[in-house]
């Protein structure tokens, strides 16, 4: 390790030299980020893109200028919280303005200034790198409050083409959504804050299917989706080519699960990201796209497969190659056949600027122009589907001039392709579908899909079986489908057998809905004076024997979900957590206290232990840790004197009189002593509350205050421990921090042994000693977000 950390620092030291020669060395690049070693330059690329057209005449200049350039920085306010105009106001009103004649490495800051497309100013873009935002001093409060407030899940550090599929889904609260490549998911966010539009209906009829091959890049988007804390998503890992077809009951009979939206955001070779991902320029080669091309059309097709009748399914990639684009929608609408392309004035933001073209083929510099021209020794890998539709009735019928490419020098952003598909009838192949339970088994390789679905997109024939095979495989369905039932019945949803499917990574605990009449409930629906209406049978557990330490909750289309297709698919995620076992609440009357992931879930339920508090109630719960309530005001006093210890909500209404004040409402999970009073709020949450209202919470951080930073560690550890659910938010988020680090370009599948559920259930007891540790005052002037977050 000494001999290769040598050889690390020595070639470090010869980049170094090499660009200090070249006047182009990492500190006096500044706004290029430091990347002198690495020459934005490939003669391939540009030949090839240069003779297929992409770029309209007298453009070519400055589309090369423009990758070249770093990509601006972008962000996006979520819009699922009645929160965004609070922190969009404060953006505006105090970060954005205390960037105004700011200059860093002898250039001035441009303002950040809104994307004009995107709805309600919720999406900005700066030129500020994400370098100068982590290294320059006089941003230093702008990138906490960023990494902070992303770690909330109120903003989201996101590409500006990025944001567009989603966008052109038009989602509603009722819509079945499949994101089938979703990962790490920026835009599954998207696509979940869409179905919660209406923030007075805690539970949509609609719901995201989040899914991705990847097993590690699967815990990367449970971690995206809940800072949302949605029970309407689901994450789940498998291959997208062949995610089997899911069956819901539907009045005592199985139907096929059909999606109403459908994001089919494919793997692509990535060569319009060459703004971030400089790696790009000296890797780029044309046989990414013809590796890539069979995978992105297979998967396309078992999206337009599962996707209902007047559904819609975005197809989009961040390549600007039409082997990847093109290609693939023009052989997917001739395979279809009853699919169109959407009209681009109907999804497409007004002033988007975009561009379309027809396809050609080249193979290592040389043009092939038809598919006899290809050798036979390349007829495995360059196949017919790349190549433009020669029949000019056919091609004409496509309408493939709706599909579109975001050229980077145009707005300033990625290179980005999408297509918006209309299905109108059902594909060629299942214009005959037999019943659902009809339906036998047929085993490809290690994992078992049904006939319909077994070849990825190629072929589609329905062989029947013979006599034997059949009874066989009739005798084999009828044993597995009363295992099936027997489960149901008991409210168990466990991980798939392991002749289904191969499995990767970690291994899930089984998803476990309470029994109607099981006894946990009785005590928590009188303690909270929960409505009749509540939906208890969505509550399950991640535990099937011992002591339940957890309650989550989904929504009841979820639920019906699980139960009918928990043996099909590998299930990662579910459900948010609403309440948590705390053994001391037995005495007061319920073992269960509230979690604040869940509050606003739980809310419109809950009939008693609520306690209206005013604005500085409100500070003093968040900046002191277990304040005694002759601290609070007298309202908020009286309110407390009569109601009985434990869990309570804590709720802050705006004043509209008082417009200086946070005009948003807050709910907060407390807890009331026997004489005193607090919040169990995550460390992040409460900044951002803080934030909101005014009080500044931050510390810059600077290599001479170390001692002194270490002494506030040791105090904010103390303080971690007594706040609910960061103990074990904050080992997740480091699990998770790991896995960010470790994945690469290339997807991992080596199997890990542990459950990401035994490091919730291993530290469930850090909760309880939190409770005699000395309490301790969040200074207002001081930063205490510790975060690991990447930005």
């Amino acid at each position: 390790m000494g001999r290769r950390a040598r050889d690390r620092r020595r070639q470090q030291q010869q980049r170094q030299e090499r660009g200090s020669d070249s006047g182009g060395g990492g500190d006096q690049a500044g706004w290029a980020g430091g990347y002198p070693e690495i020459v934005k330059e490939n003669e391939l690329f540009e030949r090839y893109y240069r003779e297929l057209g992409i770029v309209p005449d007298g453009e070519w200049g400055d589309f090369m200028a423009a990758l070249r350039e770093p990509l601006p920085a972008t962000l996006r306010i979520t819009g699922y919280r009645s929160h965004a105009r609070e922190i969009l106001h404060c953006l505006k009103e105090k970060y954005f303005k205390e960037l105004e004649d700011l200059e860093v490495d002898g250039q001035k800051v441009e303002m950040p200034q809104s994307l004009s497309w995107y709805p309600e100013e919720l999406a900005w873009h700066t030129n500020l790198s994400r370098k100068i935002l982590r290294k320059s001093p006089q941003l230093e409060k702008f990138h906490q409050f960023l990494v902070s407030e992303t770690e909330c899940g109120n903003i989201s550090r996101q590409e500006a083409v990025s944001m567009i599929p989603p966008l052109l889904l038009n989602v509603n609260p009722h819509h079945k959504i499949l994101d089938m490549c979703a990962a790490p998911g920026s835009k599954t966010a998207q696509l979940i804050e869409m179905l919660h539009a209406d923030m007075n209906d805690p539970f949509p009829k609609g719901f995201v299917i989040a899914n991705d091959v990847d097993n590690k890049r699967c815990y990367l988007l449970v971690h995206q989706a809940k800072r949302l804390n949605s029970p309407c998503i689901m994450v789940v890992n498998h291959d997208a080519s062949s995610i089997p077809n899911l069956q819901i009951d539907v009045d005592g009979r199985k139907e096929v699960l059909f999606y109403d939206r459908i994001l089919c955001d494919v793997p692509c070779s990535g060569d319009g990201t060459m703004r971030k991902n400089i790696d790009v320029w000296k890797k780029w080669t044309t046989q990414n796209s013809l590796q890539l091309h069979g995978l992105q059309l297979r998967i396309a097709t078992r999206g337009v497969e599962q996707l209902a009748e007047g559904g819609r399914m975005v197809y989009s990639t961040c390549s600007l190659n039409p082997i990847e684009n093109e290609a693939v929608i023009a052989s997917l609408l001739e395979k279809i056949q009853g699919s169109e392309l959407a009209a681009r004035s109907s999804h497409c933001p007004e002033d988007l600027k975009l561009n379309h073209l027809m396809i050609v083929m080249l193979k290592d510099g040389q043009w092939l122009e038809e598919w006899k021209d290809v050798p036979s020794n390349r007829q495995t890998q360059i196949r017919p589907t790349m190549f433009p539709v020669k029949d000019e009735e056919k091609l004409k019928a496509m309408n493939l001039e709706r599909c579109f490419r975001i050229l980077p020098h145009h707005q300033n952003t990625g290179g980005f392709f999408v297509a918006v598909l209309i299905k109108k009838s059902p594909m060629p192949w299942n214009k005959r579908q037999p019943k659902v339970h009809q339906k036998l088994p047929q085993r490809t390789g290690d994992a078992e899909v049904t006939a319909a679905n077994s070849d990825n997109g190629s072929e589609h024939i329905t062989e029947e079986p013979t006599l034997d095979e059949n009874e066989e495989s009739k005798k084999k369905q009828e044993l597995q489908n009363s295992d099936t039932e027997q489960s149901k019945k008991e409210g168990v949803c466990g991980p798939p057998p392991s002749k289904k499917m191969k499995l990767f990574g970690f291994k899930e605990d089984p998803f476990v809905f309470l029994p109607e009449d099981d006894p946990l409930f009785l005590p928590i629906q009188k303690f909270y004076a929960l409505d009749p209406s509540f939906p208890k049978m969505n509550l399950l557990t991640r535990t099937q024997e011992g002591k339940k330490r957890q309650l989550y909750m989904v929504s009841k289309e979820l639920r019906n979900v699980l139960l009918n297709n928990s043996e099909k698919m590998k299930v990662i995620n579910t459900g948010i957590k609403v309440w948590s076992r705390n053994s001391d609440g037995e005495q007061f009357g319920c073992a269960f206290r509230l979690a604040q992931e869940g509050i606003y879930t739980l809310y419109p339920f809950i009939h008693e232990r609520i306690i209206n508090v005013c604005i500085e109630d409100v500070k003093i719960l968040l900046t002191q840790e277990n304040p005694f309530l002759s601290k609070f005001s007298s309202e908020t006093q009286k309110k407390v004197k009569d109601m009985a210890m434990g869990s309570i909500v804590l709720k802050y209404d705006p004043d509209p009189t008082k417009p200086d004040d946070l005009q948003c409402p807050i709910l907060l999970c407390g807890w009331q002593g026997k004489t005193s009073l607090r919040a169990f709020v995550p460390r992040n949450e409460r900044l951002h509350y803080l934030r909101m209202m005014g009080v500044e919470v931050f510390k810059a951080k600077r290599k001479d205050e170390e001692s002194e930073s270490k002494t506030e560690e040791e105090v904010q550890h103390r303080l971690a421990q007594t706040e609910e659910g960061m103990d074990v938010e904050d080992k997740e988020h480091d699990l998770v921090t790991k896995m960010e680090a470790g994945i690469g370009e290339e997807s991992s599948h080596s199997p890990v042994k542990n459950s990401a559920m035994e490091v919730e259930n291993k530290i469930e007891d850090l909760d309880q000693s939190g409770k005699t540790a000395n309490s301790h005052v969040i200074q207002e002037s001081k930063d205490t977000d510790r975060s690991n977050v990447k930005d």
